[in-house]
Formats: structure tokens, sequence, C-alpha cells
């Protein structure tokens, strides 16, 4: 009967893509899309669902925008990559970095050689892994310009800099494969952080000759990737979902206790709901109108991740240039009945932009919030003395804008409280809602084609740094034409610095730059209200990039 009902429903509730960003709450998310020739007329995938004992049924907000690790830049990619390729390590259940396709991994007395020896692992198509893979994966992403080139230069890997500056060809990245088993990286210097963030999609490898068959359609279809991770994705239906199956050929298959995955991309969560009453999927997030109905069953729960919700402002537009103006629009939100009237979810109001629980001082062991404290906290009275302060000092009575905003529920339902709230405390102001999907949310800004966004951003690696180096200038998450030299310095000197508690206090210093005159909005810090069915064990929730891993989820 529920394989029934999953059919059933797949072919009435199926919709079109959404999501928010990085940090998206979709299970296939963390935080930030055309049809296969696969897909049947009305829109039924359930030809291509997965069917068994151990089988689960997710949602995701969004669609997958690209498979191609080079390219990839948002949570639902890096989920769907993360369990279906594997890289030299793997974050275990309790996130630490472990041997992967590495099996072993020596270091010089220096710390800047790092020698990996591969075990016997292969690619879905028969063909073994290699360290040439890997070699000729993290150079191609300096030829293509991948947008996270730059977690190489965080990783200290020798000459990322320089290429990423034009100083030097990505033939002249330090890493080397030495034969099929063997691959050498060279790096600037030590670098505490150099494992964990080995765990990171864009270090995957990529098999040469597959990807350059494929050319341009290397990553778009199910059947333009490969596949040495526990699962293999076996269809892909665009706008719609994907199925994941488990690789038989997996080095270690054994942990593996799934036999698939059905994700149905499912953009309305009162759709979600009624998959899941019908007993139709597994897990899904619900919004403030739903938790105080499901708060006190079994299967409810809220998850507070280190993913953080804020607006950009586009620092072209003149009234955006004027601290004041940032300084109000900021202040003029009443945070806390955004996160307890409208989420409603256990999500937190942010004042920062390192949320609170997630990295503590070397020398002191103090949370990065209580040494920092919060910025920019006051009145509606308070925001309406600062709007009038910044628009004496542009010549204007005020002025009008757009929100972009992505068209999952809860960030819409964000957008219409800030405009709300931004109208009633600061005269002169007139805010129009700009509602797109997912993807062309991302692309906007990447292309600074905004006037203010609402954003996301989850965590690539356990530290700092992953919020703070956003906002260097002409950064690929920058995103909105910021550009500060004390900044730039501030983090230029954190990334070679290796006195720990000196590195801590430049990092807590640029924050302080960045917030002091309020070059971003901070809105709330994430909670995901959760419900998971009570049989479903194992699944890991990773608090950075990549988010879920579904390695070791099991059904009892």
């Amino acid at each position: 009967m529920k394989k029934f009902l999953w059919f059933l429903l797949i072919a009435t509730f199926m919709v079109f893509v959404a999501g928010c960003g990085f940090g998206d709450n979709s299970e296939d998310a963390t935080s930030d899309n055309d049809n296969s020739s696969s897909e049947t007329d009305d829109g039924d995938t359930s030809e291509s669902a997965i069917e068994g004992d151990k089988v689960i049924n997710l949602v995701s907000t969004a669609d997958i925008p690209t498979l191609d690790s080079a390219h990839a830049h948002d949570g639902v990619a890096f989920t769907v990559l993360n369990n279906v390729n594997e890289g030299l390590y793997r974050s275990n259940e309790n996130h630490i970095p472990e041997l992967a396709i590495a099996e072993d991994h020596q270091v010089s007395d220096d710390g800047t050689v790092h020698t990996f020896t591969l075990r016997d692992a292969q690619w879905s198509n028969g063909e073994p892994v290699t360290a040439h893979d890997f070699e000729y994966s993290w150079k191609r992403i300096f030829e293509v310009v991948g947008h996270y080139n730059v977690m190489f230069e965080t990783a200290g890997i020798k000459n990322a800099s320089a290429i990423i500056d034009g100083e030097a060809s990505p033939d002249e990245l330090g890493v080397v494969a030495e034969d099929d088993k063997t691959l050498v990286v060279t790096l600037e210097g030590p670098n505490s952080l150099f494992t964990q963030l080995l765990t990171f999609p864009v270090f995957l490898p990529q098999n040469q000759a597959f990807v350059e068959e494929m050319g341009d359609e290397y990553g778009v279809e199910a059947d333009k990737i490969l596949f040495n991770g526990p699962f293999v994705l076996e269809s892909w239906q665009h706008d719609q979902g994907w199925t994941y199956k488990k690789n038989p050929d997996y080095w270690d298959a054994d942990a593996v206790n799934l036999d698939g995955i059905n994700v149905n991309v499912v953009k309305e969560i009162s759709t979600a709901v009624n998959l899941w009453e019908t007993e139709a999927v597994d897990r899904i997030t619900i919004s403030s109108a739903y938790v105080d109905e499901y708060r006190n069953d079994e299967s409810f729960n809220n998850e507070v991740i280190a993913s953080i919700v804020f607006m950009r402002f586009n620092h072209n537009l003149e009234h955006f240039q004027n601290a004041n103006i940032r300084k109000a629009i900021d202040m003029a939100i009443d945070k806390e009945g955004l996160t307890s009237t409208i989420l409603n979810n256990g999500s937190e109001p942010l004042y920062s932009l390192v949320p609170y629980e997630f990295s503590y001082s070397p020398d002191e062991e103090k949370d990065f919030r209580e040494l920092n404290g919060e910025f920019n906290q006051g009145s509606a009275e308070d925001a309406q003395a600062l709007w009038e302060q910044g628009l004496s000092e542009i010549g204007s009575d005020g002025f009008e804008f757009a929100l972009t905003v992505a068209d999952d529920d809860n960030h819409v339902k964000s957008a219409e409280f800030i405009k709300n709230q931004l109208e009633t405390n600061l005269p002169g102001i007139t805010v129009e809602i700009k509602t797109v999907p997912f993807e062309a949310r991302l692309e906007q800004e990447k292309a600074v084609e905004y006037d203010m966004v609402v954003s996301t951003w989850g965590p690539d690696y356990g530290d700092p740094m992953t919020y703070i180096d956003m906002w260097v200038t002409d950064g690929p998450a920058n995103r909105m034409d910021y550009s500060d030299e004390e900044f730039d310095s501030l983090v230029a000197q954190a990334k070679v610095e290796t006195d720990a508690a000196v590195r801590y206090q430049l990092m807590l210093d640029a924050e302080k730059h960045l917030l002091d005159e309020m070059h971003i909005a901070p809105l709330y810090q994430r909670a995901d209200a959760i419900l998971t069915r009570p049989n479903i064990k194992g699944l890991v929730r990773h608090p950075a990039a990549p988010e879920f891993e579904y390695k070791w989820v099991d059904v009892e």
C-alpha cells in the first residue's frame, strides 16, 4: 500500500523547482535547475523510483543545478556529490575527517608535503580511480574558473593564490600524481585545516577521459557523470527529482545499509506535509504553520544548524553605499519577531556574521560570539534616527528598492515580514518583493543584478574563515561588489598566520570591521523543524558542507 501511495502522490504532487541557497532547508541542501528525456508526459517518476525494504523517500525544495564538482556551489549539489562520489577524505559520523579513497597519508616534517596512497577503488564505468584523477580534477577547476577554486587557496596548496591572481598557470598547482596510486600535494606552509578541507566536494576526483568525452554535457544528466561513492545516481528528472541506488562496487559497500533513496522536488511545504501524512515520504522540513500541530509528535525535532540567513546590499547603488542607511535597514527589522512568530521553527535572531556555538578560541576556548559580541542592536526609534541621518547625507527623502528572494516558503514569509517592518519603521522607504527560483537567485547574486537579496550561507568547513573570507574584494562569494583594503588585509594576514591565537584575533577583527558599518544585514541562524520516521536511523547532518550523509542510514 505504501508503494502505491508513493507512486500516486508523485504523479499528483510533483512540482517545479524552488529553494533558497547555501543552507537551504531541503533535505538535499546545506547554505545555496530542463526536463530529462525519461520524463513521462504527466510528470510521473514512478518508473524510476527505487523499491525495496531498505529505501527511504525524501524531499528537496530545489533541483540539482549541476553535478560537475568544479562548478557546484550550493547545498543541493554538495549533498548529492558527497553521496555519489568520494575524495581522499570523508567526514565520519562524528564529523571527523577520516581516510576514504586514500588508505594512507604521510606528512613531511615541516608539514608542507603530503603524500597520499590510494586504495583499490573504481568508477562506475569499471575503470580504477587513480591519483591522476585527482591531479586532473584539481587543476581543471582553475582551467574552467570553478566557483570554489578559492578553497585551494584556503587549503594553502602551493601556487593556488598565484594561479587565481593570474601569476601562474594551473599546471603549476602543487599537486602531482607520481603514479596511479601515489598523489603528492605540496602546501605553501603547514595548515591545520587541510584534512578537514579535503572532505569538501571541490576536492573530488574526475576521470579525464570521461569528462572530455562529455564536454559541455558533463554533470548535467545522471548518465553524464561517473560515480565512485556509496551510491550511484540511478535517475535524475529535472525539476522533479532523482534517485540514488547503492553502489555495489564502492570499496566500503558493506557499510552501506540502504538499497536506495528517492528524492522528490517539492516546492510547497503543504505538499510535503500531505506526502508525510500519506506515508509517502520519510523526512520533511515543516514551516511555522505546522509546528504547533506536530510539536508533541515523536517524529518532531528542532535541528539548530550553523547556516545563516542574511541580506546582501548591492554596493554599487548610491543609497546602499551609505553606512547609516544600511544600519537603519538592519536595525529596523524585529529579528526576535521574525524568528519566534514568522518562522517558529527554532531559528535564532542573528546580529553577527559567525553564528553561535560554531567556533571556539584556541587559547581560552570561548565562543567566537562571546568574544566579539553582537552588532547594531537598537530600537525602531534608533533605526529611524539612523535613517533620517542617512537620507540627509545622500540628499533624499526616501527611495524604493526590490528585495529579491528565492521562492522557498520560509524565505518568502521572511521577505514579507521585512517589507512590513521597513515600510512601517522607516518613512519614505518602499520595498518591492521579487520572488525568483533558487537557481535564478544564485545567478542574479553572482552577477550582482539585484538591489537587496535574502541570501544564505552554510559553512564549508568548521572555522570562522568560512564566513569571513566571503567578503574579500572580487571573492567568488562576495556577490555584492563590496571592497575594503583594510578588511582584505586582515583576511590575508589571518590566512598565513601560524600563531593560532593571533590568527583568531585577526578573524575577530575582520568580522568587526565588516559589521561595524553593517555591510550585510544578518537576519537569523537557521534551525529546521523536522519530521523524521522513527525507524530511520543513522542519518548524519554535518555542521559544515557537505551537510547530509546517507552512507550509514538504516531502516529498522
